[in-house]
């Protein structure tokens, strides 16, 4: 399979890539260098923002404004023509539950345009299970944590009717995957069930997305692998990645049949850091903007 990658990106800890098909650009964040990627899909032509703190993850407004998970709470970005993100804050929990050390981690929109994100402690050696995953709408502010006590809060995911809600913890004291029954018209998850128990396999379920069959596509990291789950959770196709710590994939194209994927880099030495594209055969699912109204 051919795989190819971006030129002219590197990145410390690249993350939360996604399709925003109304403008044919991909855009990613790197974490701690506090940066917002954008790649036309057509022309390959990419640029970045900087933004004041650092950003975790990010998806597309319908208004043409990006919301994101940050440092300090969900955001607001306006990416201005002079190379700088302008951030407004929408939302914050209590500082006893994003206090120092803490921020926003994996997030993404449910099918019915509300934002998920949570939150992690940045230290993963302290392994301090005060992560919680929250959810934003417009019109109804910021509720949760509706998960609690996780470690590497990742993974986040839905079914391709919406109702099944998934998530990791990518800690490598817990490396598993859950799977909910999801309230679409309320945006609640219930029924929490482990969906994948991967302690004894290659690699920590980081980032994720899920095709148009309904297979969970999760990136192996340390493991240097894209894997795929069916529904009902067997692992039914592994892909070699040149970087070991892949951190997330995304769906796009404009036929949806391409995959991104972000990585971080530990150190020097080979694709680390990086980010990818590949057609691994399926397609994907569009991704709902959030919803500004």
């Amino acid at each position: 399979m051919e795989i190819v990658r971006v030129a002219g990106v590197h990145c410390a800890t690249g993350e939360s890539p996604t399709w925003n098909a109304a403008e044919g650009a991909w855009y990613w964040v790197d974490i701690p260098a506090r940066r917002v990627w954008r790649m036309e899909h057509a022309s390959g032509a990419v640029r970045h923002w900087e933004a004041p703190e650092m950003v975790a993850c990010v998806a597309a407004a319908d208004d043409g404004s990006l919301v994101a998970g940050m440092e300090t709470g969900i955001f607001r970005l306006q990416l201005g023509e002079d190379g700088k993100a302008e951030a407004k804050r929408l939302a914050a929990p209590p500082l006893s539950e994003l206090g120092e050390g803490m921020r926003f981690n994996d997030g993404r929109c449910d099918r019915q345009g509300r934002f998920w994100s949570g939150t992690m402690f940045m230290d993963m050696g302290a392994a301090r299970a005060v992560g919680g995953l929250y959810r934003y709408s417009s019109d109804d502010g910021l509720h949760g944590p509706v998960v609690t006590s996780l470690l590497t809060q990742n993974g986040l995911a839905w079914s391709p009717d919406g109702r099944t809600m998934y998530l990791s913890d990518s800690h490598p004291q817990r490396r598993m995957v859950w799977a909910f029954d999801y309230d679409t018209e309320q945006g609640i998850p219930h029924n929490k069930r482990v969906f994948l128990d991967l302690g004894g396999q290659k690699g920590r379920p980081d980032g994720a997305a899920v095709d148009a069959d309904g297979g969970y596509w999760t990136c192996a990291n340390d493991g240097g692998l894209l894997q795929r789950f069916t529904p009902g959770g067997k692992l039914d196709r592994e892909i070699a990645l040149p970087m070991a710590k892949p951190s997330m994939c995304a769906f796009g194209g404009p036929a949806l049949d391409t995959l991104l994927v972000t990585s971080i880099d530990p150190g020097p030495g080979g694709e680390a850091g990086s980010v990818v594209l590949l057609r691994p055969g399926v397609s994907g699912l569009a991704e709902t903007p959030f919803a500004t109204a």
